[in-house]
């Protein structure tokens, strides 16, 4: 195995993504385990979760289901005991899960706001606090990847719905990451976020039916993002190639943000 075959090589490691029976969370299990880590995928749904296990074994992956909603203050520490209870452990985390709302913010109700924080901000922080405690730091290393967007790094166009508590969310998962990656640094610990910007997905569908023209007139590459385009950013920030980042953002988002 050549040096730099080495650096990207996850074999006996374990990753968890929450949100990952679907979409983009499955997209980026697909990429860790096409490189060796096991998988422990965690969702709402059973069936979706039984679908996306199917499909990655039939891969030829490793891959596990925990069926859990971590917009619940109990679930981090639920999952983190069935994973111990199995003789498992957590080496990788991907903070995937994510949900959104759209209103106007005059209108916008206090549950649905409570909701998105609980499910983007305080989610990612009580699954890392979990996690890292239970294993990433008695085993002096891990590798937290927040999914955060790029709505957390911009104001939203105003002629699409109002989307303040996911942007807001979004930009405290954005510098959740900086202060978590300053604090854990040392403790061989890396905290990076990727910041997707639009791909079609459940939660997109109706911006992009309703916007996806100006969406790609918006976007210097002229299109929108596909399952493979977090694949590459992912694996590098979960592997020893990405050990010396930390703290950072990567928009991946065709040069949106840019313009």
């Amino acid at each position: 195995m050549s040096r730099l075959s080495q650096l990207f090589d996850l074999t006996g490691r374990t990753a968890l993504v929450t949100g990952g029976s679907r979409g983009l969370g499955l997209a980026m299990a697909e990429a860790l385990g096409e490189f060796g880590a096991r998988l422990i995928l965690t969702a709402r749904k059973q069936a979706e979760l039984d679908e996306a296990v199917a499909h990655l074994t039939g891969l030829g992956m490793e891959a596990t289901a925990i069926a859990a909603d971590v917009g619940k203050p109990d679930a981090a520490a639920a999952i983190v005991d069935q994973v111990r209870q199995a003789g498992g452990r957590v080496d990788i985390l991907i903070n995937n899960a994510g949900t959104s709302w759209g209103s106007k913010t005059e209108e916008m109700p206090l549950d649905a706001w409570n909701k998105l924080m609980a499910v983007n901000l305080t989610g990612p922080f009580l699954m890392a606090q979990a996690v890292a405690r239970e294993w990433m730091i008695p085993a002096g290393w891990g590798r937290i990847i927040n999914i955060a967007s790029v709505e957390g790094l911009l104001g939203h166009h105003p002629r699409m719905i109002g989307t303040i508590a996911y942007n807001s969310s979004k930009g405290g998962l954005i510098n959740f990451t900086r202060a978590l990656a300053a604090e854990w640094g040392a403790l061989g610990i890396t905290v990076n976020a990727l910041a997707p910007g639009y791909f079609p997905s459940r939660l997109t569908g109706y911006v992009i039916d309703k916007h996806g023209d100006d969406l790609r007139a918006d976007t210097p590459r002229g299109q929108l993002g596909t399952d493979d385009d977090l694949k590459g950013a992912v694996l590098l920030m979960a592997t020893d190639a990405g050990a010396h980042i930390t703290g950072q953002v990567l928009a991946v988002d065709g040069g949106a943000s840019i313009i």
